[in-house]
């Protein structure tokens, strides 16, 4: 490291992000930030001028920004919230299935953060800015009572798995594919076999806690999530005759009859929050795109795919808390992953994104296209602290990975 490396370090300020002030420096970190290689698609993401959008609506949250004299050279977000990481068998609360009573799963909570959005300007790297950014976030997590922290990022981003991983001693977790769809100018048809039904939140809240609640990172604070402004909606599916909006008595009586299968997700307006774009397409591939969706709106009654308007700013909405039980779920889930592009067509997106456990058993009923997918995401975690969780389960990072987890739409 050179002299002038070493006096720069030496007047790097951490400090909390100022949003009177510091707006214009972080955007500009950003646009310099995604610049992607000649000659590939890159995925930009435009934030509609609020650098906190996606952490604002966790619990608690924080962004730091790093600057050298006046001028922002980074910053990083981070959040906190409570979580299943496990869970443990009850022996005085019990549960009946097929007249049989067991004794009942309950979930065992701790105290999880999340980093994202580190940046570091292109002219102040390799000088430890990144790694002093995220000491100072884990600062704050274990004055805030923090047991774990986990990051997400692409498997072949080299540079953030090796800071992460080699350097501030997170290990490699889990693997979660997220799964795009485009929204097509048709509507998708919704089986006349299924009945779709929209829950109220009180009723959906009712619902996830009876059945994920011992899903790993399921939020304790799932009723914030379900009246949050920009949540749409929770729809269970189920097949015809089974149950309609005007049967319907809520979930208590719903599990007391359940019919042999079902199946629920509900819907995240990411499209208020931060936008999307595709850089670096051809003229080419943007005519043949155009032309897709030109053949799609004149002859909608085909029902050609089309490939969406992707080339400039687009929103999404995000599909979270899906599931299901018995043998047509698969089918009940792409019946409601229909429900849900219709809902975004109207609304204007262009995809519907959603992101589950690569062994999620009901990931073959999600449709999607896997040129706009990834198949592994990466989840990095960090074990802050010792005495915060049940000690019934132990070391989570050391744990192995269940059939599902549960992606939090104010982190995605």
């Amino acid at each position: 490291m050179n002299m002038n490396v070493e006096m720069m370090m030496r007047n790097i300020v951490v400090r909390e992000f100022d949003p009177n002030k510091d707006c214009l420096g972080v955007e500009d970190v950003e646009r310099r930030c995604e610049v992607g290689p000649s000659g590939k698609l890159c995925l930009f993401t435009d934030l509609l001028g609020d650098p906190i959008c996606r952490v604002r609506h966790s619990p608690a949250f924080l962004m730091l920004v790093a600057e050298v004299g006046d001028e922002i050279v980074g910053m990083i977000r981070g959040c906190i919230k409570t979580v299943t990481c496990g869970k443990r068998i009850s022996r005085s609360t019990k549960y009946t299935t097929n007249d049989i009573e067991l004794p009942k799963p309950l979930p065992v909570y701790t105290k999880l953060a999340y980093i994202l959005g580190l940046r570091v300007s292109p002219s102040h790297r390799r000088m430890g800015i990144g790694l002093k950014l995220v000491k100072r976030m884990e600062e704050w997590f274990r004055e805030s009572g923090v047991e774990y922290s986990y990051i997400a990022t692409e498997n072949d981003n080299y540079a953030s798995v090796k800071l992460f991983t080699d350097k501030c001693g997170y290990s490699k977790f889990r693997t979660p594919s997220i799964l795009v769809n485009p929204v097509f100018a048709h509507r998708l048809i919704v089986p006349k076999q299924v009945t779709i039904i929209q829950l109220n939140p009180s009723d959906a809240e009712a619902f996830y806690r009876r059945k994920f609640s011992t899903t790993e990172f399921f939020p304790r604070d799932i009723d914030s999530v379900l009246n949050n402004k920009l949540n749409l909606g929770t729809f269970l599916a189920v097949p015809r005759g089974t149950y309609s909006p005007d049967s319907w008595a809520g979930s208590d009586s719903f599990f007391s009859c359940p019919p042999e299968s079902w199946a629920i997700l509900s819907v995240w307006n990411s499209k208020d929050v931060f936008k999307l774009e595709v850089r670096g397409a051809s003229r080419v591939k943007r005519t043949l795109a155009k032309t897709t969706r030109v053949v799609d709106r004149v002859l909608p009654w085909l029902r050609i795919p089309s490939v969406p308007e992707v080339f400039s700013p687009f929103g999404l909405h995000f599909l979270y808390g899906l599931g299901g039980e018995g043998p047509r779920a698969a089918k009940l889930v792409k019946a409601l992953c229909g429900h849900a592009h219709n809902l975004a067509k109207e609304r204007g997106c262009g995809v519907v994104a959603t992101e589950v456990s690569s062994r999620e058993p009901l990931k073959l009923g999600i449709p999607h296209w896997k040129m706009l997918s990834c198949d592994e995401d990466l989840w990095c975690i960090k074990r802050l602290g010792e005495d915060y969780s049940d000690g019934s389960l132990g070391d989570w990072t050391k744990s192995s990975p269940g059939l599902s987890i549960f992606v939090d739409p104010r982190e995605f």
